[in-house]
């Protein structure tokens, strides 16, 4: 620090007014505690709402420094000056007295925190420390307190009790907290009427409660009270506000309610039951529809028997008086009632007002019961019976047992009035009650309980006639009638089971049914090989799988008893398959039921095939005939071409048939897929079988045996079939030809063709190679064509019989034959 200085704090306390108590106590010790000053401030507290004029000087600030810099300047900063509000306050730079320049409202700003310093007006730079101080604004009472609802309106029951009201106060002051102008009182001014007195408690320093005693609202007199409060502050002057309140009374039960009339009478016939015989009126002189005004009756006497009943009518406050329990002439002609009315709300009465107990109102009511025909009564209402089910027709089960008083007991008629089985009849005179047929306790008509419920009428001859019931309970005894059924006759054996269920209902009751005894028939003694039942006694069992059978449909024979020893055979289908999720066959195993008519129509078709057979083998002999071309029977049928993805016409053509342009030799090899040749004998007979293979898979399609041609021999289904349809019927046709013929003819071809070779000059080459005809990657299915024997080569007459289907094979060989010029 540069030199010694003395701080003069004029007013500390007002310097400090912007922090709070504990800051400012800090602040002045800090200040206090320095060895050198420097600066002298004045006092700095200035008015609110100061008049002027402005700009006016409220301090001087002063520097010892100044002595030692040739010229000085000094500057302040902050709230009032370059932060909000602006143009506050200002300073001269020269002398450093503070000037204000506008009047200032505490309630907006009430202090003012600034920086100041002095600077070497030269250079520029401080030639001290920065200081702040703080500027308070002094509070004026300038604002009136106000109360927070100056209107209010609120509601007071009649019956309020004594002490606070629902009706609180509250005000506020903006001038300075804690000061006397922000320091409030509550009175009361005016009130409008009088009675009861009506008193304002003040509770803290900005909240009132409204508060009444020693009396009673009164709605008749007043239904609504003013009431007028002030608020004042303790600053000078003293400054005030008012609020206005409005109280509405609510009307409450002041007032019983009185009947108009006290006498009323009415008349019922004898033991009927009515609704709305007569009606009481009253008066109340409390608000309409409120709960002080609506009426509540109730008996005083004469309903002991609770006979009657009165209810009240919202709508017209009336008492509906109604006969729910019919009286009997026999027993009394007039009935005589008393009732009584009173308000659903208590009654309530000020305890300052001195009088009598209120009484409540009370009228008389006088009921004439009119004679009528009493209906028959039974002595029981309901009868309970005992009887055993599956009992012989004609069994009595119940006596009807009736009093009359108003007709003769002869001259009553029984009658069933509901039968639900109809297993009842009644004498219409004696009311004996027999069965017409056997009871069953199974039937739906029987409840849960074993029990039959019919409703037996007595009708008597009065005017009018009057009919009297008793209901009849029949409780059903159990038989064992009943034999132990499958609940399933079918189940699915899903390969992935262990075992299924086998389950069994019995009608019948304990001890007459479960649980049963499982077994199987003994009449198929194979079943147990296959089969076992786990357990054997239970409610129910469950079937076991002991050899892994085919997937197929299984009977399975049962013998179910239960435990009085009744049997019944029962057979349980069960399906074996490969099932889905749900435990249901992916796929139904193929059951076939082969009867005798099937059987027989089997054993017929064998018969006639034997028999075309014989026919067909007889007509061998004869010469052949040369295929014509294109020409067909006009009997015969079209053939079928509508095969989904038909096949395309075989074009191949036999390589016997085709000039030689190679030589041959003696061992060639062959691969149709399934065998080689060794010779040329061999390789001919292939060749032509693998021609009529592939030409009548591709246009047909049909399976048929294969044939190996190996030295003659056959293996397979060494036959051809072949169908075709006349107008007059259908015809199936099976020819079977020898190999021997074949063979015979192919080596004499053979050769012919080798001799004419060789006397050309050529090689021992045949001039032709082994070909694949309409190859699709697997062998032939069609069985070969090569059974049927050509006899007489240049003789073919024989493939006019062999259908529609051979002669497109002999076009396409014919026109084969024709393009390439070929000879034999």
């Amino acid at each position: 620090m540069r030199g010694t200085a003395a701080l003069l704090l004029l007013a500390a306390s007002a310097a400090l007014a912007c922090v709070d108590t504990g800051y400012r106590r800090t602040k002045r010790e800090e200040l206090l505690k320095r060895a050198k000053r420097r600066w002298v401030l004045s006092t700095i507290e200035i008015t609110e709402e100061d008049e002027g004029p402005f700009p006016k000087e409220i301090s001087q600030m002063y520097n010892d420094q100044i002595d030692k810099v040739a010229k000085t300047k000094f500057r302040i900063s902050g709230a009032g000056v370059t932060e909000e509000p602006m143009d506050v306050f200002s300073i001269d730079e020269d002398n450093g007295k503070v000037y204000a320049h506008k009047a200032i409202d505490r309630e907006k700003k009430s202090c003012f925190h600034i920086q100041f310093d002095i600077l070497d007006k030269s250079t520029g730079e401080p030639i001290d420390n920065k200081l702040s101080f703080d500027v308070e604004i002094k509070d004026l009472n300038d604002n009136d307190p106000k109360f927070l609802r100056p209107k209010i309106i609120e509601s007071v029951k009649e019956n309020a009790e004594e002490g606070y009201l629902a009706v609180r106060l509250q005000a506020m002051d903006p001038d300075q907290p804690n000061s006397p102008n922000s320091t409030m009182s509550f009175s009361l001014v005016s009130q409008t009427p009088a009675e009861p007195k009506i008193e304002l408690k003040q509770m803290d320093d900005r909240t009132a409660q409204l508060t009444y005693n020693g009396g009673c609202f009164d709605y008749d007199k007043a239904k609504v009270y003013n009431i007028i409060a002030k608020v004042q502050d303790h600053g000078t002057p003293p400054r005030s506000s008012t609020a206005s309140i409005t109280l509405k009374i609510l009307d409450t039960n002041t007032h019983l309610p009185t009947f108009k009339e006290t006498m009323y009478h009415g008349e019922v016939n004898e033991m009927a039951v009515v609704k709305d015989v007569l009606r009481v009126a009253v008066e109340d002189k409390d608000s309409p529809n409120t709960p002080g005004w609506q009426a509540k009756y109730s008996f005083v006497s004469g309903n002991e028997n609770e006979n009657y009943e009165i209810v009240t009518d919202p709508k017209t406050n009336e008492g509906i008086f109604s006969v729910i329990k019919g009286k009997d002439f026999e027993r009394t002609t007039f009935t005589h009632v008393q009732i009584k009315v009173e308000n659903v709300e208590p009654l309530f009465k000020c305890p300052y007002k001195p009088g009598p107990a209120a009484k409540h109102s009370t009228a008389n009511i006088t009921i004439k019961v009119i004679d009528m025909n009493d209906p028959p009564v039974f002595d029981k209402d309901k009868t309970n019976v005992h009887q055993k089910e599956e009992d012989p027709p004609g069994k009595t089960v119940f006596v009807s047992k009736v009093t009359d008083v108003d007709s003769d007991i002869s001259k009553i008629k029984f009658v069933i009035l509901d039968d639900p089985a109809d297993w009842m009849k009644v004498d219409p005179n004696t009311g004996i009650v027999s069965t017409t047929k056997k009871m069953d306790r199974e039937s739906p008509f029987v409840d849960e309980n074993n029990v039959y419920t019919i409703l037996v009428g007595a009708i008597d001859n009065g005017e009018p006639m009057a009919t009297g019931t008793a209901t009849v309970l029949i409780h059903l005894k159990d038989i064992n009638d009943n034999k132990p059924m499958l609940l399933n006759n079918s189940v699915t054996f899903c390969a992935h089971l262990d075992e299924v269920p086998v389950k069994v209902e019995d009608s019948d009751a304990d001890p007459y049914s479960a649980p049963f005894s499982f077994a199987f028939d003994e009449s198929d003694k194979k079943v147990s090989e296959y089969w076992e039942l786990v357990p054997t006694f239970g409610k129910e069992s469950a079937l076991r799988m002991v050899k892994t059978l085919a997937y197929g449909n299984y009977s399975v024979p049962l013998v179910i008893e239960d435990q009085q020893n009744m049997k019944s055979t029962e057979t349980l289908l069960v399906v074996v398959c490969e099932c889905g999720k749900s435990n249901t066959c992916l796929k139904q195993p193929l059951s076939v039921d082969v009867s005798g008519a099937v059987i027989g129509l089997i054993l017929g078709s064998l018969l006639l095939f034997l028999l075309l057979l014989l026919i067909f083998a007889c007509n061998c002999g004869k010469k052949f005939k040369k295929l014509p071309i294109g020409s067909d029977e006009g009997t015969q049928t079209l053939i079928k071409y509508n095969q989904e993805g038909g096949s395309a016409e075989c074009k191949t053509e036999p390589s016997m048939l085709l000039p030689a342009t190679t030589t041959t030799t003696n061992n060639i090899t062959v691969t149709d897929g399934q065998q080689t040749l060794q010779n040329a004998k061999t390789m001919y007979t292939t060749e032509k079988t693998n021609v009529f293979n592939s030409f009548y898979q591709n246009n047909y399609g049909e399976e048929m045996g294969t044939m190996d041609m190996h030295s003659g021999g056959m293996r397979g289904a060494g036959m051809y079939n072949d169908t075709w349809t006349h107008r007059s019927g259908t015809y199936m046709g099976t020819s079977q030809y020898g190999l021997s013929q074949v063979d015979q003819h192919i080596s004499e071809h053979l050769h012919r063709k080798l001799q004419i070779l060789s006397a050309a000059g050529q090689s021992e080459d045949v001039g032709y190679q082994p070909h694949e005809y309409a190859y699709e990657g697997v062998g032939s299915r069609s069985q070969s064509l090569d059974q049927i024997s050509l006899g007489n080569l240049d003789d073919v007459q024989f493939l006019n019989d062999l259908g529609p289907r051979f002669k497109t094979l002999g076009q396409i060989c014919q026109q084969a034959i024709e393009e390439k010029n070929i000879t034999f």
